[in-house]
C-alpha cells in the first residue's frame, strides 16, 4: 500500500517542477525581448538578499542606477545648435547678381579694299594698341600713289613757269612797254596753279594714308578673338564680321543692379574721399574672384524693376574675369563699428516682433528674450536692443523649444557620473544584466532546482 501510494506522489511533483521550469523560462524570455524601458520591472528583492547574493552588487547596482536614471527623465533635453553673439565692425553689404563687361571691344576691319596677304595674330592671344595683326596686298595703292605724285609734279613745274612770266610782265610793266590787263591775267593763272598744286598735294596725301593702311593694327589693348577671314580672300570696310574681334581685359567692369531706396546712400558714400569697396565671387560663392572699387550708376531708374544699374571696375590683372561672366557682387556701404552680431538663422520673429533663445551655459535651459534687429547680410544680423556680447544664442532647432525648455549641445555627454556609464552601455547588456539579478534574487529559483526527476 506504501508503494503504491508513492509512485502517483512522484509523478506529481515531477509534473509541478516542469511546469514551474517551463514558467520561468517563458517569464526569462519575454522579459529579454522587452525595451531597455523595462527593465527596472522586476520583482522587489527582498530584504537581506543584496549581501545575500554578492553576485548581485557590482552589476545590478549599475542598472539600478541607470534605471533610476531614466525614470527621473535625465539630464539631457533637446539637442540645438549655438553661437556666440560677437562684438565688432560689421560690414554693411549690397549684394546683387552681376555681369562682367569690358570697357572696350573693337571689331577689326580694314579701312581700304584689297586681299588679305598676311595674318600676323594668333587666336586668343594679347596685343598692344598698334600691334600689326594683318596685312593686305598694297601694289594697286602704290600705283595710286604713284600717279597722284606725278600730277603734283607737273603743276608745280607749270606753277613756277606761271610765276616767272608774272615777273616778266611785272617788269615790262614798269617800263610801260605791256598793258595792265594782261599782267593781270598772268597773275590769276599763277593762283590757278597754286590751287591745283594744294589739291594734287591733298590727293597725294590721300593715296599715301590709304596705302598705310594696307598694314592693319589693332587700335586697343586686349585679348583677340576668333579669326574670322582667311588668307587669299578679297576684304573691305563693309563686311560686317572683319578680321576678328578685340576685347579689353584689364581693366575690367561688371555690371549690377542696385535698388533705388539705396540711391541715396551711394551718393552719399561717393561724394566721401574714401571709393566704396566691391568684391566679385563666382556664381557658387565658393571662391572671391576679384576686389575693386564702386565706379558710377546709371541717371535713370528702370520703372518695372525699382532698381538702377550701376558699375564697378576692377583691374582684372590675372584675368579671372572674362566678358559675359556672371557673378555675386558685395559691394562694402558702410561699416558699422562695436556691432553685436549673431548668425541670421538665431533671429526668430512671432506676432510681438522679433526674438532669440539664449541659453544658460550653467543649468542648460534656454530664455526666450526680445530684441531690436539693425542691419543685416547673407549671413550675419546686427542686434540693436536686448542682447550682450558673448551671450549664447540657439541657431538650429529653436522651432522645438519654448520658455525655460531644456537642451543638450553638440559637445555635451549623454550622462554624468555612475548614470551616464550604466546608461552608456547597449540594451542587450542592460537586459542581460537585469536578467541575471532577477534569476538570482527570485525565491522560486531554489524551489525549482530541489527536486529531481
Amino acid at each position: 500500500m506504501t508503494l503504491s501510494k508513492s509512485k502517483p506522489t512522484s509523478r506529481w511533483l515531477g509534473t509541478t517542477v516542469a511546469l514551474l521550469m517551463l514558467a520561468g523560462t517563458g517569464a526569462l524570455a519575454w522579459y529579454l525581448t522587452q525595451p531597455a524601458q523595462l527593465a527596472p520591472a522586476v520583482a522587489p528583492m527582498p530584504a537581506g538578499a543584496g549581501a545575500a547574493n554578492p553576485a548581485r552588487s557590482p552589476a545590478s547596482a549599475a542598472s539600478g542606477a541607470g534605471s533610476g536614471n531614466r525614470r527621473s527623465g535625465g539630464a539631457s533635453g533637446t539637442t540645438v545648435g549655438v553661437a556666440t553673439a560677437a562684438l565688432g565692425p560689421f560690414s554693411l553689404t549690397l549684394e546683387a547678381l552681376g555681369t562682367v563687361s569690358s570697357p572696350a571691344s573693337v571689331r577689326v576691319r580694314p579701312q581700304v579694299s584689297g586681299v588679305l596677304e598676311k595674318v600676323l595674330f594668333k587666336e586668343g592671344q594679347m596685343v598692344k594698341a598698334g600691334d600689326t595683326l594683318a596685312q593686305l596686298d598694297a601694289r594697286s595703292l602704290q600705283i595710286a600713289l604713284q600717279q597722284v605724285s606725278a600730277q603734283r609734279q607737273r603743276d608745280e613745274a607749270q606753277l613756277e613757269s606761271a610765276r616767272v612770266t608774272l615777273g616778266r610782265f611785272q617788269t615790262l610793266l614798269q617800263q610801260d612797254s605791256i598793258a595792265r590787263q594782261e599782267v593781270d591775267s598772268q597773275a590769276a593763272l599763277v593762283r590757278q596753279f597754286e590751287a591745283t598744286r594744294a589739291i594734287n598735294t591733298a590727293n597725294e596725301n590721300a593715296a599715301r594714308l590709304n596705302l598705310s593702311y594696307t598694314r592693319i593694327t589693332a587700335p586697343i589693348t586686349g585679348r583677340v578673338g576668333l579669326r574670322l577671314v582667311d588668307v587669299g580672300n578679297s576684304i573691305a570696310s563693309s563686311d560686317a564680321n572683319g578680321i576678328a574681334l578685340i576685347t579689353q581685359m584689364a581693366p575690367i567692369d561688371v555690371l549690377f543692379a542696385v535698388p533705388q531706396v539705396q540711391i541715396a546712400t551711394l551718393q552719399a558714400s561717393l561724394a566721401g574721399a574714401a571709393p566704396l569697396k566691391a568684391v566679385v565671387q563666382d556664381r557658387a560663392r565658393g571662391r572671391t574672384l576679384a576686389t575693386g572699387t564702386f565706379a558710377a550708376f546709371d541717371n535713370q531708374i528702370d520703372p518695372q524693376t525699382g532698381t538702377v544699374k550701376a558699375k564697378a571696375r576692377f583691374a582684372n590683372a590675372d584675368g579671372a574675369l572674362f566678358p559675359s561672366q556672371f557673378v555675386n557682387v558685395q559691394l562694402n556701404i558702410r561699416t558699422i563699428d562695436n556691432a553685436i552680431t549673431v548668425p541670421v538663422t538665431a533671429l526668430r520673429f512671432s506676432t510681438q516682433g522679433a526674438f532669440v533663445y539664449v541659453v544658460n551655459r550653467s543649468s542648460r535651459t534656454v530664455a526666450r528674450r526680445a530684441v531690436v534687429s539693425g542691419p543685416a547680410n547673407a549671413e550675419s544680423v546686427t542686434i540693436a536692443e536686448g542682447l550682450q556680447a558673448g551671450e549664447m544664442v540657439v541657431t538650429e532647432g529653436g522651432d522645438r523649444l519654448k520658455e525655460g525648455a531644456r537642451v543638450s549641445l553638440p559637445g555635451d555627454a549623454p550622462g554624468g557620473g555612475a548614470a551616464g556609464a550604466a546608461n552608456s552601455r547597449n540594451p542587450g547588456e542592460r537586459r542581460a544584466t537585469a536578467a541575471s539579478a532577477a534569476a538570482s534574487s527570485s525565491p522560486a529559483a531554489p524551489a525549482a532546482s530541489a527536486p529531481g526527476p
